[in-house]
């Protein structure tokens, strides 16, 4: 069937694969976070435990915004983890065993998302993909807050 929804197969193409770049990083962080959630230890344990918990949460449901944009583009998401880890530049493991080395490594995995998604919002921009935009926008602040916020807590 015939896909006309002001893109070419190409700007199709190149949408998807950036849109699956977000997704990748964006899981691949979820499960690091999550991760850490378990493990964290120490004397800040329950605010981090939360901390974690409450970013965790929150990075699972966008995964499925960021894979139905996918999807409106008519490709398939990523479907097995080692698709998913080919597709990151976030690295999933979670091996830190101090806290303050989570937190830097969480804030290193938002920063290289922020990357991510400012590279699929020029590549939006340059096609006109504006729904792209306006699943992606939004992913960009939240990450930006997530930095700012481990960057805070690590003083």
């Amino acid at each position: 069937m015939s896909i006309n929804m002001g893109l070419t197969d190409d700007q199709r193409t190149a949408m998807a694969n950036a849109v699956t770049a977000v997704l990748a990083d964006t899981y691949a962080l979820y499960f690091k976070t999550h991760v850490y959630h378990w493990n964290v230890t120490g004397p800040r344990f329950h605010d981090l435990h939360l901390l974690f918990e409450q970013q965790y949460n929150e990075l699972w449901l966008a995964t499925d915004d960021i894979a139905e944009r996918v999807r409106a583009l008519d490709f398939k998401a990523p479907a097995s983890y080692a698709a998913m880890a080919a597709a990151a530049t976030v690295n999933s493991e979670g091996k830190a065993q101090k806290a303050d080395v989570m937190i830097a490594d969480l804030l290193r995995g938002h920063e290289a998302v922020v990357a991510t998604i400012r590279k699929a919002l020029e590549l939006a921009a340059e096609h006109g993909d504006d729904a792209t935009a306006d699943v992606l926008s939004p992913r960009l602040t939240t990450h930006e807050k997530y930095a700012w916020m481990l960057r805070s807590t690590l003083g």
